[in-house]
């Protein structure tokens, strides 16, 4: 999901992998947000975020499953993925609702096209579509819904409670509405490492966070709002249905492929945050990215992925 005034989750995941809470692996560009000079190689990008989705899948599966027990399977009839990013979302929810329409919205056509392509790979071509939007400015023109499911989204717009507003007006009565926001941040490695000083994630958590307040005071129209969603969704005139949050719990030895997005998200955070930390840190990050170390992320056996996403529902009518 791309905002009107940025370079393009955008998801949509999970840009610059600045959510101060779980954040997928740094890679905000999975809902289509990027807050940089320059457009993303959406090409490159889309099969890591797909692999970083699919590891979050029994979460967010598990995440539909409870959907379920709020909004009635066959009640709902059609959804709104905001900020899909290439649809690994989209399709859970198509699974999980198999009644119901599931429409990926986006505002970057490569991930969308790529939505239609694991729709129809899955058997739920028929079912699933597409909107192409620029947000909050499309909010209006995305349709009516029975379930609106925002993942790690709503933040990249700047004015939250507003928008919050003219997505419950697109609920139909007793529709749900479903906010993927906060949680805790991703965790690969222990506190020691044997590398440097004892700690690094918590300093790189803390540079994100910044990060992370920097991106919102610089979105356009950026309301300083608290992230009381609970308050939000009622201000909005809805009525709170529940709170869960959904775990990703990967233990050491992890897969080639859980080892490859640790590696992406290391990479991204010396690639970006790199200067904002001291020396020896960046040291340290040098090492754990370098092939013939071998205390490497190439090499750990203790490299593991446990991550948290916080699940906000509520209701109208």
């Amino acid at each position: 999901m791309s905002q009107q005034n940025t370079s393009p989750h955008g998801p949509g995941g999970h840009g610059d992998g600045h959510t101060p809470g779980h954040h997928g692996e740094g890679a905000d560009e999975g809902h289509g947000h990027h807050h940089g000079g320059t457009h993303p190689d959406w090409n490159a990008i889309a099969p890591l975020l797909e692999r970083q989705a699919e590891i979050a899948g029994p979460a967010y599966a598990d995440a539909a499953a409870w959907l379920g027990t709020l909004a009635p399977a066959q009640g709902v009839r059609r959804i709104l993925d905001v900020g899909s990013g290439p649809g690994v979302v989209t399709t859970l929810l198509a699974d999980a609702f198999p009644a119901a329409e599931a429409v990926a919205v986006d505002g970057t056509p490569e991930l969308l096209a790529r939505a239609l392509a694991r729709a129809g790979a899955r058997g739920l071509g028929a079912r699933v579509s597409t909107v192409h939007a620029e947000l909050p400015g499309g909010i209006a023109g995305l349709g009516r819904a029975d379930l609106i499911w925002a993942g790690n989204s709503l933040h990249h717009l700047g004015d939250q409670r507003a928008a919050l507003v003219e997505f419950a007006g697109l609920l139909n009565p007793g529709g749900l509405m479903v906010l993927v926001e906060g949680g805790l941040p991703t965790r690969h490695l222990p506190w020691h490492i044997g590398i440097g000083r004892p700690g690094l994630q918590a300093r790189l958590d803390a540079v994100i966070a910044d990060r992370f307040g920097e991106m919102r005071a610089d979105t356009p129209g950026a309301k300083d709002e608290p992230d009381d969603w609970r308050a939000l969704l009622t201000a909005a005139g809805l009525t709170p249905a529940g709170t869960r949050t959904f775990l990703t719990d990967i233990p050491a030895p992890v897969s080639p492929v859980v080892r490859e997005l640790a590696l992406a998200h290391y990479e991204r955070l010396r690639d970006r945050f790199g200067a904002r930390l001291d020396a020896q840190d960046r040291a340290t990050l040098d090492r754990l990215l370098d092939p013939s170390d071998a205390l490497s992320l190439h090499h750990r056996t203790d490299l593991f992925h446990l991550a948290a996403d916080t699940v906000h529902t509520a209701r109208k009518g």
